[in-house]
């Protein structure tokens, strides 16, 4: 079986990886924000860091829900 994906589908797939690679790399190294925008607001107390992850995770779900929905819709194709 083959499934032909919207692009839709891959958007919200890619999406959901890089906003959960940053949510795993911003607690391990909270300062790439820093370095990235040379912005640093909470004067690395890091609390812009964890709001940043908490607000990556729910992209991240967002979007792995989005594709799952995505997923579900697209129908498999059957080869005779």
């Amino acid at each position: 079986m083959k499934r032909n994906f919207r692009r839709r589908f891959w958007v919200e797939a890619v999406l959901a990886l890089v906003t959960g690679l940053l949510g795993l790399i911003t607690p391990i190294w909270p300062d790439w924000i820093e370095i990235l925008f040379d912005w640093d607001p909470d004067q690395h107390s890091g609390s812009v860091e964890w709001q940043i992850v908490g607000l990556l995770l729910l992209i991240t779900v967002a979007m792995v829900v989005a594709a799952t929905v995505e997923w579900r819709r697209t129908p498999a194709e059957t080869s005779l």
